[in-house]
């Protein structure tokens, strides 16, 4: 996996702590959908209602394009937030987009795709967000099923879970992050909204997510 630059990692995470599309909470955590216990939330749906963060977000997804995927012809979005940032990005890039939703609709074509990808178009998807990994790999490889060739998954953020990023190097799909969990507890720690004993605490969570909290 790919990082951005620590300016900008740390930039980036400072403005989703800001507006509230992170939240941290290390005495109660948090249950996600998975059954998995965290002490952080992350909803980076809020980026959309507040225009200087969003347009900061595209032009570093932007910048990242033209610098890892230079070849890039297609800006895919995932359903449902990574859509409008795949349009800015689309936008600013001068290139077509698509998006990918989860799985095909039941009626009309069924298309799982949504607007024109030509066979062996070089594509890179657009994510808001990876945890586990498999819902941006799915995305990928609907993507590479419709004759697409995936370049790479760009996120705006990532918990850094070993095993997600295993799971793109094992798929080989290049995966690159905006932001990060290491520059968002370190934007955390410097803006007083943790102490550097719950940093300490964070940072062993994300080593083992899904059984960290049971063993305590």
């Amino acid at each position: 996996m790919t990082q951005s630059t620590t300016t900008t990692a740390k930039k980036i995470a400072s403005q989703l702590l800001e507006i509230g599309a992170v939240h941290l909470r290390p005495d109660q955590p948090f249950t996600w959908t998975s059954g998995i216990k965290s002490p952080i939330y992350c909803d980076n749906r809020i980026t959309m209602s507040h225009p200087a963060v969003r347009r900061e977000i595209a032009q570093a997804f932007a910048q990242t394009i033209r610098e890892r995927f230079p070849e890039a012809q297609v800006v895919a979005g995932t359903a449902t937030a990574g859509i409008p940032h795949a349009a800015w990005v689309a936008e600013i890039l001068d290139l077509p987009m698509i998006y990918v939703r989860d799985k095909a609709k039941g009626h009309g074509r069924q298309n799982q795709i949504e607007g024109r990808l030509e066979a062996g178009q070089k594509v890179v998807v657009i994510e808001d967000l990876i945890s586990t990994g498999g819902s941006s790999l799915k995305a990928a490889q609907a993507v590479q099923a419709e004759g697409g060739e995936v370049l790479g998954v760009v996120a705006i953020f990532s918990y850094q879970f070993p095993d997600a990023e295993a799971l793109f190097t094992e798929a080989g799909v290049p995966m690159t992050t905006l932001s990060h969990y290491t520059a968002l507890l370190e934007a955390a720690q410097e803006s007083g909204v943790i102490t550097a004993d719950q940093v300490q605490f964070l940072s062993k969570w994300r080593e083992q997510p899904k059984t960290f909290y049971n063993e305590m």
